[in-house]
């Protein structure tokens, strides 16, 4: 199969916001300098122009394409690193639901099960283990709640902070390995959060390109 690159909805108008973000800037600086009947308009310049330059920054700084999808493997790019997974070690992959009350509802990120945990431990980077750890504060909430019990979020944290002992991803008979520090931690929260929420690891719909539906059928084409 071909070659899939997917480039981030997110990663758009970062140029212009950055452009844009910085001329405000000095034009509310400008105003302040120059005109002290102006203050108030140039305060307000001030303040949109570098919200937006910040914003622009940091959608320049994310990478120019959120995943590559090959033949053997996807790879998931963020702006703190990268991580593999192969087609082989992938068991299904979703649009992330919850129970609601009587109901099912979406959240915004696309989830991967794994068949085990060490097929991205093995390849993860500790600093985007660390950035990943960050941004599922929400998700780890969320799996929590499904929970209907106050002391599981207190207990899984604790765990956290203790080593992980998994079946070996690379063995082919039942040989484990022990994990520690954030990658430790990193894989309890993984198995957590696919204990409640039933997926691994999760994919923000703002990094991909396309519907989620119309990415989901090129993953599912692709582990066939």
């Amino acid at each position: 199969m071909s070659v899939v690159e997917i480039r981030p909805y997110s990663k758009r108008n970062g140029i212009t916001l950055t452009v844009v973000g910085a001329s405000v800037l000095f034009l509310g600086i400008g105003l302040f300098l120059n005109s002290a009947d102006n203050f108030a308009v140039g305060l307000t310049c001030f303040s949109l122009g570098a919200v937006s330059l910040i914003l622009g920054a940091a959608k320049l700084l994310e990478p120019s394409n959120s995943f590559t999808l090959d033949s053997e493997k996807f790879t998931y790019r963020h702006r703190r690193g990268k991580v593999s997974v192969h087609w082989r070690q992938i068991q299904r992959v979703d649009i992330v639901r919850v129970n609601h009350g009587l109901e099912m509802t979406e959240l915004p990120y696309i989830g991967i099960k794994l068949k085990s945990v060490s097929a991205i431990l093995d390849t993860i980077s500790p600093r985007l283990a660390t950035g990943l750890l960050t941004e599922q504060r929400p998700l780890m909430m969320t799996a929590t709640a499904q929970g209907e019990n106050e002391d599981t979020l207190e207990a899984h944290l604790g765990l956290e902070f203790t080593p992980l002992i998994v079946a070996s991803n690379e063995a082919a008979n039942r040989a484990t390995k022990e994990y520690t520090g954030v990658l430790a931690m990193f894989g309890h929260r993984s198995m957590m959060l696919d204990q409640y929420l039933g997926y691994h690891l999760y994919v923000p719909l703002d990094s991909l390109d396309r519907p989620p539906e119309e990415f989901l059928d090129v993953l599912r084409g692709y582990m066939r």
